[in-house]
């Protein structure tokens, strides 16, 4: 894994991803180049980096981990292992008050101290990912508790590419 340095953002050649909390957007770029676009739900408690807040951080991050390369599509995760379960309409209506983690994991972790690494701004102690989420999730709209919530098939779109090391850029505001 290479950890990119922040004069080196965004690549020019290599890619990386880039998630814009107002418009609720994630871009895959290939350097300077634009590609993959997809609607994506941040923070339903806004933006922010403070541990405990609920909301979406800000900031250049990387790839720490992707998980759950080998699971099948709706895997369902908690504490990043896979529990056995696969999601469906019955396990939902027996957990009505989960918050499913599905098909695969992008774990982030912060490039900028003091505002998005380490103390009680650290993203990767707030277990901040991109991961799958329910079809029936909204999209496009801000509703998860932090994470940055994707329909399973842009997931798989964006794991294929994101490999660990992998620069990402969170940035936009509201209102």
């Amino acid at each position: 894994m290479r950890t990119p340095l922040l004069a080196e953002l965004p690549p020019k050649k290599d890619g990386w991803i880039e998630i814009d909390t107002s418009a609720q957007i994630l871009r895959w770029w290939q350097g300077q180049t634009p590609g993959f676009e997809c609607a994506i739900s941040t923070g339903r408690a806004g933006v922010g980096q403070q541990d405990g807040s609920g909301q979406t951080p800000h900031g250049w991050h990387y790839v720490r981990a992707a998980i759950g390369h080998e699971q099948p599509v709706n895997a369902v995760f908690r504490g990043r292992r896979f529990t056995g379960e696969i999601f469906s309409s019955d396990l939902a209506d027996a957990h009505p008050t989960r918050d499913w983690i599905l098909t695969r994991i992008l774990w982030l972790c912060g490039l900028e101290r003091g505002f998005n690494r380490a103390g009680s701004v650290d993203s990767q102690r707030r277990y901040i990912y991109v991961h799958g989420t329910p079809p029936d999730q909204p999209m496009g709209k801000p509703a998860s508790h932090g994470c940055v919530r994707m329909r399973n098939e842009d997931l798989l779109y964006i794991f294929e590419r994101a490999v660990p090391g992998t620069p990402v850029w969170l940035h936009g505001s509201r209102p």
